[in-house]
């Protein structure tokens, strides 16, 4: 989860979020060498090294248009290619299905019988000691480590959006309409999200928390819940 005063990305926890980082990083270096550029130009018109003669000569104008797409190039191949990452989703070993109310999430886990309940947010004056203030749950999503997880997201009133940033997921869930994503939690944690969606006065009070486990402490959980 997001520390104190902290400046960037929570600690990525899922492929596809190490490749936003990444993809993030990526991005910078471009943005840090365009600015890097404009400001040696503007040094060098300021010390008047640069004519009118340079600024329309003809090299000049092919160099500002071809660096342009070559930028551009730079920036598209990677966020296509981890546009197609997120949108695959391959036999997952679990699918579950996220509904957005106004305003607590409720759940079914679609590979078992009986395995569905509601998350609400604990109040603060509930909230047991060292516990986090408008992120806490009644009841948490507890998923196997290291499995491809499916999420199918949908809502029964307004507007909603299911958003785990340590995951790299955020899906709008939309009343009448199924959509989906996948992820695969990559180390055992706890990972907290709220609804991104302003659906209403208790937007902010309906958070999301996710709980990553070995696959045996999944099994032992379902088994309890579903009895």
């Amino acid at each position: 989860m997001a520390n104190h005063s902290q400046f960037g990305f929570q600690d990525a926890s899922s492929p596809i979020m190490e490749e936003l980082v990444e993809f993030h990083d990526h991005a910078l270096m471009v943005a840090l060498a365009i600015c890097s550029l404009v400001l040696y130009l503007l040094a060098l018109m300021l010390m008047e090294k640069l004519s009118s003669n340079t600024v329309d000569a003809q090299e000049v104008e092919l160099v500002w248009t071809i660096l342009p797409a070559i930028v551009l190039i730079m920036l598209a191949l990677p966020s296509l290619q981890i546009l197609y990452m997120m949108d695959e989703i391959d036999e997952p070993d679990l699918t579950l299905k996220a509904i957005g109310h106004q305003w607590y999430w409720s759940y079914e886990y679609t590979d078992f019988k009986d395995l569905t309940f509601d998350s609400y947010m604990i109040p603060t004056p509930d909230l047991p000691l060292g516990n986090f203030r408008l992120l806490e749950v009644d009841h948490r999503i507890v998923i196997p480590m290291e499995s491809p997880i499916r999420v199918i997201v949908t809502a029964d009133d307004v507007l909603h959006s299911w958003a785990v940033p340590s995951l790299g997921v955020k899906t709008d869930a939309i009343p009448g309409r199924l959509n989906q994503t996948s992820f695969i939690a990559t180390r055992p944690g706890i990972f907290y999200g709220q609804c991104s969606e302003i659906c209403g006065a208790n937007h902010s009070f309906m958070p999301i928390v996710v709980e990553s486990a070995p696959l045996n402490h999944f099994e032992n959980w379902s088994s309890l819940l579903s009895s």
